[in-house]
């Protein structure tokens, strides 16, 4: 009998589902923040507003969009579990979800060096970095609400058999040793 995913839903998948929308939310608002405060860095010397920037850069990253990502992973992470969601779309969202944490530690680097005496983003910097968190977002966003079918066997036959991966990094890496406690 095939339940309707409604009648699978109980209080705690609906709860997590509110958290992880709302820190995925949170946090992909201040990754596409950081990068307009980044950009003003460029007109401040050394002094009071350069500390303010400084300050309002940090929050952003540190207290918003930092603990925003871990809840939106660990939320999110729980709901796979809770929901069996195992589909091609997902991977291709996995992966996508992999590059926006790679992104955000990319800002994390940048907030590091920008404040220092000689810190500056480029134009460049702010498009490339905008774009990538703007696209990356826009993605993610379309494949949750879409679900495109996504035939594996096209792209990987064999990588979502039991094993596949194994050989993959086989064939790509030669052989490999897997190190035992």
């Amino acid at each position: 009998m095939v339940q309707l995913e409604i009648e699978r839903t109980g209080p705690v998948t609906t709860f997590l589902k509110f958290v992880h929308l709302g820190a995925i939310a949170l946090w992909s608002g201040g990754l596409i923040a950081l990068p307009f405060l980044f950009w003003q860095r460029r007109t401040l010397e050394a002094g009071l507003d350069l500390d303010r920037l400084h300050r309002v850069t940090r929050l952003v990253y540190v207290e918003l969009a930092s603990p925003a990502a871990f809840v939106a992973i660990g939320s999110g992470t729980a709901l796979i579990f809770l929901q069996a969601t195992f589909a091609e779309w997902f991977s291709l969202k996995m992966v996508l979800v992999g590059i926006m944490a790679m992104l955000h530690v990319v800002a994390g680097l940048i907030l590091m060096q920008l404040f220092l005496p000689q810190g500056k983003f480029t134009k460049l910097s702010y498009v490339s970095l905008m774009s990538a968190y703007i696209a990356l977002i826009a993605a993610i966003l379309w494949i949750v609400l879409a679900k495109p079918h996504i035939d594996s066997n096209q792209i990987a036959a064999h990588l979502f058999e039991p094993g596949g991966l194994g050989r993959w990094v086989h064939q790509f890496l030669g052989e490999t040793r897997m190190p035992t406690p």
